[in-house]
């Protein structure tokens, strides 16, 4: 019989004597200090030490010394296991040590000098591990080899070992992070265990595994500890057999008639993990901790503080589980063995909650909001990969996958523009076209497709012409790429999740303000004299208002959340892109006919967009901190193309005249100076870059100049060169469109271009552009290579003509000739030989005639305004300060009074200002045209300044001209003879 004993200590002391030990005398004093056996009958002060006495005398048999070694470690090591010994731990502990100590043993052994000793001791040890990693999959996974233990009982130990190994000091509220009693998890045992082994050996261990993962997180709420369970689940399918084992396991997809949305949340692997939230489930679902209890319980009398750092907490916790889930199904999704399975379990969550869409859902048949709301957010980061800025993989998007897939039923939703009838007929014509192209195919790959069509489905191609069904379900599988199926399926999930979360947030508001409404009722009849029933009635409602109070701020939690939110707008953005495609893009006019394909695609997913932005307008919160994945000047690109087509609709130009007139200083004034403002920075940003690309480009071309410059110089400039050439097409492509808008527009509507606040500045606009492109300096614009103007998107004789049209249009409607003063006055761009050059360049160019007859005679009346603004200039003389507008330096007409600062400014000026920016220049604050005060003391000083300095010079003229008349007259006196008289000549 084999005895529990043990041997004398072995410790560092042995290791320093190894120069008088043999390389097997230190295999044997390792291996037996891993695996705590002894072959010899030596006493010993560890009880765990069991002494195999039947093995050493078989080994004595064999004429073999009584020393652990390799070759007889595995034989050692069943007759450990296979026997029960006093005092012993059992298998699962026994083997968990057995590689602690392995390990151990491992760092001392790398201190050794002597490398051929230590290269040979650490094979033993690698032998070691690999044998007590074995061996405990051995014990778990077929629990009736070993007498010394239950391994299905055991089997129970590893999820907390594993809890002990991904254990976190922020592991929730009131999360653990102890091991298997006590036992934690050695460095490289787990991914031992779970790398080198198969699917089979690993399947009864990892089926009781997940189990016991998925009943971890049974309703546990956002404040229980769902990470530690989370994060052993991420590093389980980092494995590619324990990721196998997991989408094969009969509770990946659970099946069975009963099977509801429900069921797959609290019954699926995963379902559980993604049930985890702050979202109110009903009572019979309800998780724990209780999140509106715990966090938000008698709001209206908590510090904002102590509230906000409850939803701040809670919005971290949940983007954690978003991030985790994110990660599992990443990495199921990258392993080619398991990604159908995913997409499976995907589509049969959306399939089995499509009544989540209906107006009331019933709880006991559909997954709960938390649950929906969380897969919301988790494939909304899934699409991240491909919400880029400028939407480079949308023609990945198949519009045909909402017909043909095989995966989603989506034909079955309301259709955009088409009825039911219309969709079915368009697919089947579709189907028919196709099977009809099949017909052309060689008799060979005719008879492959027949064998598809035998093993696939069963159909005959027969049947598709009578049925009128997708390809898909004939045989024909249409394959699509991940982002097509992403896409379309988080479509759906946010239908169903994050909108439908969005719809009950909305009633529960309004559940709130009525409660309120009606307790503020009842507390005013308590004045008129109380009854019981009154009484009861008002604590009813006080304790239904603390309810929907908390769920209201649990809803905040959770869906308040900027990147969340910012992740939606992208996807919506990426939708609405895709969708505007489906009809030709952002052209106008639109096809005179609805293609089918837009037609037929699902109306929510338009509805969605709105919905979206409805609730972010209504709660601006939801967007606290959010900055938005586009360029205004992109947006407005959109917009100017709208309106293009827009003004060539008789009636929808008729209502643009009529909004100008009507709102001539409100908002189409607003809408004029903000075209201008693009039209000023995106055409001035483009032609001030042309002279530095130009640059850039003689740089290159001097070769050996270029390439004696250091390797990162050439490369910065080389990045600086496309960037710059990256913004003049864009910039001028967006300039070229504002412009041509104000061209068109100014033609019929000129009274907003000549109001006091906008004169000024259209003329200096148009002032500065034209002296850059038809000044002295117009030569810098030259382009060398003329491929450049195309690619640039540049045609500066096309722009000067959209130039001096605006002027004319502008000067065609100035009837007080107010437009020739602001011309002329523009001191930066405008001198008398402008106009003259731009002449000469516009008949060089083929103008129209008119409308450089036109032109000329506007020049012409700026040359005059010049030169009597000089005249009055001269005749003001110094202007006292106190008479000058403090931003433009210039004679106030009309000075009003800033009520915040109290400076006085020329009105004009101002209200120019304030066109842009609703704020005091002088201190900031808050400043709208109502809110000016006129200074009539003022006016009426500067208008008697003016008047005393005209009479002033009036009398000075009249002086010098009688003075001249006189010296005239003294000079001819005596010289006039009578004989010089002749009144007939007179």
């Amino acid at each position: 019989m084999q005895k529990a004993l043990s041997q004398p200590p072995t410790g560092s002391a042995m290791l320093a004597q190894k120069p008088q030990k043999t390389p097997a005398e230190i295999e044997d004093i390792i291996l037996r200090k891993i695996f705590l056996i002894s072959l010899t009958g030596s006493a010993s002060s560890d009880p765990k030490v069991v002494y195999l006495e039947l093995t050493a005398a078989e080994i004595l048999s064999e004429g073999r010394p009584l020393l652990l070694c390799r070759d007889l470690l595995e034989r050692v090591l069943i007759d450990r296991l296979s026997q029960n010994f006093p005092g012993a731990d059992p298998p699962f502990h026994y083997l968990v040590g057995c590689y602690r100590r392995a390990y151990e043993e491992g760092k001392k052994v790398g201190s050794m000098k002597d490398k051929g000793l230590r290269s040979e001791m650490e094979s033993v040890i690698r032998q070691a591990k690999k044998l007590a990693v074995s061996y405990c999959r051995i014990h778990l996974g077929i629990p009736d080899t070993f007498a010394s233990g239950d391994g299905v009982k055991d089997r129970k130990l590893l999820l907390p070992l594993i809890f002990s190994e991904v254990s976190s000091a922020v592991d929730g509220f009131g999360g653990s992070s102890s091991g298997a009693g006590g036992l934690s998890c050695p460095p490289g045992f787990l991914e031992e265990f779970f790398r080198d082994s198969d699917s089979d050996s690993l399947e009864p261990i990892l089926s009781d595994l997940y189990d016991g993962l998925r009943h971890s997180v049974l309703n546990v709420s956002a404040l229980g500890n769902f990470q530690q369970p989370l994060r052993a689940l991420m590093m389980l399918v980092t494995f590619p057999n324990c990721a196998k084992c997991l989408v094969a396991n009969r509770w990946w997809i659970p099946k069975g008639a009963y099977v509801n949305g429900r069921v797959m949340e609290m019954t699926s692997i995963l379902g559980p993990f993604f049930h985890v939230s702050a979202l109110p489930d009903p009572g019979i679902f309800k998780s724990q901790p209780d999140v509106g209890q715990q966090c938000f319980s008698e709001a209206s009398t908590r510090r904002p503080a102590d509230l906000m750092s409850s939803l701040t907490t809670i919005r971290t916790v949940m983007n954690n589980l978003y991030d985790g889930l994110r990660e599992v199904l990443l990495a199921l999704l990258k392993n080619t063995d398991t990604r159908e399975s995913v997409l499976e379990y995907l589509a049969e969550l959306i399939k089995r909650n499509a009544s989540r869409s209906h107006i009331q859902v019933d709880p006991l048949s559909c997954a709960s909001s938390g649950m929906f709301f969380n897969f919301s957010a988790v494939m909304l980061q899934l699409c991240e990969p491909f919400l880029d800025a400028n939407l480079t993989k949308r023609d990945k998007i198949d519009p045909k996958y909402v017909f043909y897939n095989s995966r989603l039923d989506l034909r079955g939703l309301t259709a955009l523009h088409a009825s039911s009838e219309e969709v079915a007929a368009w697919i089947g014509k579709d189907n028919c076209e196709k099977i009809d192209g099949l017909s052309h195919r060689s008799d060979e790959e005719n008879r492959l497709l027949q064998s598809q069509e035998a093993t696939s489905s069963g159909n005959s191609t027969s049947s598709v012409l009578s049925k009128a069904k997708p390809l898909s379900s004939c045989g024909v599988k249409n394959k699509y790429p991940f982002i097509c199926e992403c896409f379309f399926m988080t479509a759906r999930v946010l239908n169903l999740g994050l909108l439908k979360a969005f719809s009950d947030f909305k009633h529960l508001d309004q559940d709130l303000s009525r409660c309120k409404e009606t307790l503020s009722t009842l507390k005013a009849m308590q004045g008129q004299g109380a009854s019981p029933q009154l009484e009861l009635d008002i604590a009813r409602l006080e304790k239904e208002i603390e309810l929907y109070s908390q769920e209201k701020l649990c809803y905040e939690a959770q869906m308040m959340d900027g990147a969340l939110l910012q992740r939606a707008l992208s996807f919506y953005r990426l939708m609405v892109v895709w969708l505007v495609g489906l009809v030709g893009g952002f052209k106008m006019p639109l096809p005179s006919q609805c293609p089918m394909e837009f037609a037929c695609m699902p109306e929510h997913f338009v509805e969605d967009v709105m919905e979206l932005l409805i609730f972010a307008c209504r709660f601006p919160k939801a967007l606290d901190g959010f900055m938005l994945f586009y360029d205004k000047f992109n947006i407005r690109h959109n917009i100017a193309e709208l309106l293009e087509y827009l003004w060539n609709v008789p009636s929808h130009c008729n209502a643009w005249r009529q909004i100008a007139r009507e709102e001539e200083k409100g908002v189409y004034l607003n809408f004029l100076n903000f075209l201008i403002n693009d039209s000023i920075y995106l055409l001035d940003e483009s032609l001030n870059k042309i002279p530095e690309v130009k640059g850039i480009e003689a740089e290159m071309a001097n070769t050996a100049e270029w390439e004696r410059r250091p390797a990162q110089e050439r490369q910065d400039r080389t990045r600086l060169f496309h960037s710059l050439e990256n913004i003049i097409r864009i910039d001028m492509k967006l300039a070229n469109e504002d412009i041509g808008m104000l061209v068109f527009t100014s033609e019929q509507i000129s009274a907003p271009f000549l109001l006091p606040e906008m004169v000024d500045r259209v003329a200096s606009m148009l002032n500065y552009f034209l002296l850059q492109l038809a000044g002295p300096q117009r030569n810098t614009l030259t382009l060398k290579d003329p491929k450049k103007y195309d690619t640039y998107g540049f045609q500066p004789k096309e722009l000067l003509k959209k130039i001096v049209r605006i002027y004319v249009h502008v000067a065609r409607g100035d009837k007080e000739n107010v437009f020739p003063s602001a011309i002329s006055k523009d001191g930066r761009s405008y001198n008398e030989q402008l106009f003259a050059d731009a002449t000469d360049v516009l008949r060089k160019i083929g103008e129209d005639i008119r409308v450089i007859q036109e032109f000329v005679e506007l020049g012409a009346k700026a040359k005059m305004a010049a030169s009597d603004a000089m005249d009055i200039e001269a005749v003001l003389g110094e202007i006292p300060d106190e008479f000058l507008d403090p931003i433009q330096y210039t004679l106030m007409k009309d000075p009003v009074i800033l009520p915040s600062s109290r400076i006085t400014v020329d009105r004009p000026v101002i209200q120019r200002h304030l066109l842009s920016d609703n704020s005091d220049p002088f201190n900031r604050s808050h400043l709208t045209q109502d809110m000016l005060i006129p200074d009539v003391e003022l006016k009426a000083r500067i208008e008697e300044f003016v008047r005393a300095q005209e009479l002033k010079k009036q009398s000075q003229g009249l002086a010098l001209d009688m003075q001249s008349s006189e010296v005239d007259f003294q000079n001819t006196k005596g010289k006039i003879t009578s004989a010089d008289w002749n009144p007939m000549e007179q």
